[in-house]
Formats: C-alpha cells, structure tokens, sequence
C-alpha cells in the first residue's frame, strides 16, 4: 500500500518560490523590531494541558491539538477521562506561553523587558483562505511596563514593519475593554450579560447596525436597554471626537484615566508615525481573548478585507502562574496572512543577489570540474547566488524551470573542453 504523498488537512508544503519570499518578510520583520529594542526568545511548541486550558484563550481552547501521556504514564485500561489520556498540547498561540516564560525567567530578565517572538502554533480549525491548521506567528511584547508607553511602542514598530514590506493605507482600529464595558454597563446590562452583548456587537461590521439591534433583541435583552446601548454609537459617530464623547456621556461608568489614556496613543501614534496609515477609534472592536484587560488594537488591509494583525494589554496573565499581576501588552502580525497577500500580488524581493545557474555536463573531468566549483566560489564572493548543478537530457525544460526560480544567467560546462 502507497503512503500518502499530501499534507494533513490544514497544513501545506511550501513551495521554493513562497518559501524565499517568506525567509525575506521575517528577515524584514526581525531587523525592523530589533531596532525598536525588542529582544528574540524562543519557547517550546508543547506547553502543559493545564495551561492551554486555564480559561484564557477563549474559542481557541476548543482547537487544541492534544498529546497522550507516553510510556508508563499512559494506561489505557484505567482511564476514566482526559484527563487521565492526555498531558500536554501544541501551543495555540504565543502569549500564553512567553507569560509562562516570563512568570520562569524573570529574575533574569531586563524590565521592561521587549520580547520578539517568532514560530509555528497549532490550532483544530476549518482551513481557508490564508487559514491554516499550522501557521506562523511574529509577536512582540512588552512585559513590566504599565503606562501607554507600550503600546504606542507596539504599534509604531508593527506599523513601521509593514511599511518596510511596502504596505500602505491601512487602517489600526483602537479600543479599549474598560470602554466596551462601561457602555454596556451604562446601557443597563449587567455583568452577565456582557459576553452574550459583545458577542453581538462583534458582527456589527458584517450586519451593521440595525442587524446588531435585532440581534440583542432577539437573544431576549430589554429593548430600553438595546435602544440606549445603540444610541451610544450613534453619539460617536456624530461627535467631533468620539472617545471625548464617551468620556462625558459615560460619568461614573468610566474609569476618569480611560479617555486620556486612549487619547493620548491615538495621538502620539498620528504624530510620530512616518508610514501611510490611519489609526481609528473603533468602539465596535472586541477582540475574542478572554485575557484583554484594555487597550486593545486591529489593523485592517483592504487587499485582504479583515484584519492581518492585532493585540492589546494582558495586565493578569502572568499573576496566573506567580500570582501577582505584572502589566503586559502584545502585538500580533498575521504571517500567514501577508504571505498570502504578497503572493496573490506577485511580490518581487526587492534588491535581491543575482542568480545565475551552472549547468555542468555529465562525464566532465574532475580537474575541469574544480575549475568550474572554483569560479562559482570566486562568483559567490562577489556576491552572486550561484547554482551548480548537473545538466539533464531536456537542457531547454531545465533553463525554463530555473528561469521560474529567478535565475538570470547560466553558464554550460561541456565534458568536452572544445565546448567550454
């Protein structure tokens, strides 16, 4: 019986083609983030199934890739649960395991400390466009810094790096969970029914305002109470300055620092920014992560028509595993997603190396043959990307297939010196 010659559903090779053009946008990503000061770590790809299932990771939770329990620990006959089956599990993200890094390494480690991670996570879901059961994430993190300080940083360096892929007229949509909050809790809902509310609210930009309405009512919420929570958006949408609006319309609703604190990222972002985009206030934004403890920030891109990066302020999550809260905030850029989106473009890595291509006959001499490894050395040197290779049959097919790969020139090399 054949093995099976295709990836697991959701995971895919990658092909020499995408796989240059994904070696260029970390290369990018990694010295654009080292200038903003953020320092590379790596953490393991299995974390312990008590972490990955502590209630932080909402809907992801339901996606884990679980691993048995090996060897002596794995009786199958006695089992009675799970949790007697299973002991660990491929990380679904890489927040949950950088504040368990954190919460292990923190005697040693600066403060704030800058955390720049990049790797594989794992999650059980329906593959799709830009969607996969294994893809890449890049994030930074700032870990010991309480003020806004973070995300303006967070946010300057993602926006910067985009810029530097060639992306621009994007949009960061900003938010702040104490915000969504209060303007329930204003409207009359109580601490209940947030979730359920905001669940709803989450689907405004793809049903809108009056699907939003209908929506809550038909989960069975007071219509007094629907009437005045909508009333609240149309407040933001006329007012000169929405968060403003908030700030007075909200009273004790809202804590006093809210409004100065959003106000005051949105504007250093806007002023100190040297790459094409817009930054919004989105009281619509949710952001799904059960951890989000404030600000929370998206950034959408018209060629992809949903958000390639996203993140905010986890300020509990580390006091989970040393039980005192340390503040945090993280940035998240959808690899996968930009990928998808250079390559839907035909991207071209800018200012990359020459190709050429030596095709080398079958048969030649080794003294001829150290000739031509020695002028490929002299040709690498100078800077050149040079292939040695041996010539096939189909020398035309060959060239052509190269010429797709991006070689530029080719150089035979003939058994036959007369033919050199």
């Amino acid at each position: 019986m054949a093995l099976n010659k295709k990836p697991v559903t959701g995971m895919k090779d990658v092909l020499p083609s995408e796989m240059q053009i994904r070696d260029y946008v970390m290369a990018v990503i990694k010295e654009n983030y080292r200038k903003f000061g953020f320092t590379p770590i790596e953490t393991p790809c299995v974390e312990s199934i008590e972490n990955l299932s502590s209630k932080q990771g909402g809907e992801n939770e339901k996606l884990i890739f679980k691993i048995m329990k090996r060897g002596d620990k794995l009786n199958l006959a006695t089992a009675e649960s799970e949790a007697d089956l299973v002991d660990g599990g491929l990380r679904y993200d890489l927040t949950l395991p950088l504040a368990r890094y954190y919460s292990n390494n923190a005697a040693v480690l600066p403060k704030p400390f800058k955390a720049l991670q990049m790797g594989s996570v794992w999650r059980a879901d329906r593959p799709q466009k830009g969607r996969f059961r294994q893809f890449v994430q890049c994030d930074i993190d700032i870990l010991g810094e309480p003020s806004n300080l973070a995300e303006i940083e967070l946010i300057l360096a993602t926006t910067t790096t985009l810029g530097k892929l060639g992306f621009s007229g994007f949009k960061v949509r900003i938010n702040e969970r104490r915000i969504l909050k209060a303007m329930a809790v204003y409207a009359g809902f109580s601490d209940e029914e947030l979730d359920t509310v905001f669940i709803i609210l989450d689907k405004m930009d793809k049903i809108g305002k009056d699907g939003v309405k209908e929506d809550l009512v038909a989960n069975g919420f007071d219509q007094i109470k629907v009437d005045k929570y909508m009333a609240l958006f149309e407040g933001i949408e006329n007012a000169e300055d929405g968060i403003a609006y908030l700030g007075e319309t909200l009273g004790d609703c809202l804590e006093k620092d809210v409004v100065q604190n959003l106000t005051e990222i949105k504007e250093s972002v806007s002023a100190t920014v040297d790459t094409d985009f817009e930054i919004v206030f989105d009281p619509t934004l949710v952001r799904g992560m059960s951890y989000y403890t404030g600000t929370i920030f998206e950034i959408e891109m018209p060629q992809f028509g949903s958000s390639v990066a996203g993140g905010g302020r986890y300020d509990k999550m580390v006091g989970r595993f040393t039980g005192q809260d340390t503040p945090a905030c993280g940035f998240s850029i959808g690899f996968e997603r930009i990928i998808t989106i250079l390559m839907d473009e035909n991207f071209q890595i800018p200012d990359q190396a020459k190709k050429v291509a030596y095709l080398v006959e079958k048969g030649i001499s080794t003294q001829d043959l150290c000739k031509v490894i020695a002028k490929a050395q002299e040709e690498r040197a100078a800077g050149k990307q040079v292939l040695v290779v041996r010539m096939n049959k189909n020398k035309k097919f060959q060239k052509q297939q190269l010429m797709e790969e991006g070689y530029e020139e080719f150089e035979d090399f003939y058994k036959n010196p007369l033919k050199m």
